[in-house]
């Protein structure tokens, strides 16, 4: 085990590029003593921990009707979720793609998945030991997409995706301290978010009235986002961290088509087979 920290960034189904490049790392052998998971990210995070290779792959890139998560906008307005949440974060780890718990739960690596709490508005990066339910409420509140996700309670707090107060923790890693950082990102180079538009502040502020500290963190985004992306490119040009991000057109955050998740999940494991001695490199600096 490498003493580091793993940061990976979220996406929805644009986390297929981290999961391909993770199934390398597993397949490699290379373990991280410590990951942070936002989002998407947390998914990949756990599989990697429960040393899992291609299962999170398989829950994400579906071609069986039978186990798409996806409800679509038809059921939307019934289930006041466009994602079948229960599908993902009990079906499949219970049932149809076991989650190794014993695995995860025995292992020496750190494990923090991001939430947003929804009261406070600030980003919590959370860890589960022992509690196999528990610990996917609290991955499914880390994916828990503002509108199209209700919000997750996990122990009497209401949560939402961690995205939305942190969604690159390259702070968390560098106030954890724990040897070098190894970014995995999900958008291109030089992405920066677009602050949202009016309408789209004010579909927030009805629909989360109730929480305006969680609004505030949703309007102030694109701006933590792109600050964080600076301070990240800068410690990338300095050599103080090791990033991954995606040389191709991404997916997009709720992309259906299995050739294009595919694609992009190869891109992701060809990506970092091509950069895993430079990675090694860096580690040995």
């Amino acid at each position: 085990m490498v003493k580091a920290t793993l940061v990976l960034e979220g996406g929805a189904t644009r986390g297929v590029f981290t999961s391909g490049a993770l199934d390398y790392l597993m397949e490699k052998d290379f373990y991280t003593s410590y990951v942070i998971g936002v989002s998407a990210g947390s998914c990949n995070a756990v599989g990697y921990v429960s040393k899992q290779p291609g299962r999170t792959r398989d829950c994400m890139i579906q071609k069986d009707k039978e186990y798409s998560y996806y409800y679509g906008f038809r059921k939307f307005i019934k289930e006041k979720s466009l994602m079948d949440m229960d599908m993902v974060f009990d079906r499949y780890p219970n049932e149809i793609y076991p989650f190794d718990y014993d695995t995860y739960f025995a292992s020496d690596i750190e494990c923090e998945i991001v939430t947003t709490n929804c009261v406070t508005g600030r980003a919590e990066y959370m860890t589960e030991d022992s509690d196999k339910q528990r610990l996917m409420k609290i991955c499914r509140a880390s994916c828990s997409m503002p509108l199209i996700c209700p919000m997750v309670n996990v122990d009497g707090i209401p949560y939402l995706d961690g995205g939305l107060a942190d969604s690159i923790p390259i702070e968390r890693a560098m106030e954890i301290g724990n040897g070098k950082s190894i970014v995995i990102l999900t958008r291109n180079p030089g992405y920066r978010k677009k602050m949202p538009s009016r309408a789209t502040v004010q579909l927030y502020r009805r629909a989360y009235k109730k929480y305006p500290n969680l609004i505030r963190s949703i309007v102030n985004r694109s701006i933590v986002y792109n600050r964080t992306m600076k301070l990240l490119e800068q410690q990338e040009a300095e050599g103080k961290i090791f990033v991954l991000r995606p040389l191709i057109p991404t997916v997009s955050r709720l992309e259906k088509d299995y050739d294009a998740l595919m694609h992009f999940y190869e891109h992701g494991y060809r990506l970092m087979r091509k950069q895993y001695d430079e990675l090694m490199r860096f580690l040995e600096k």
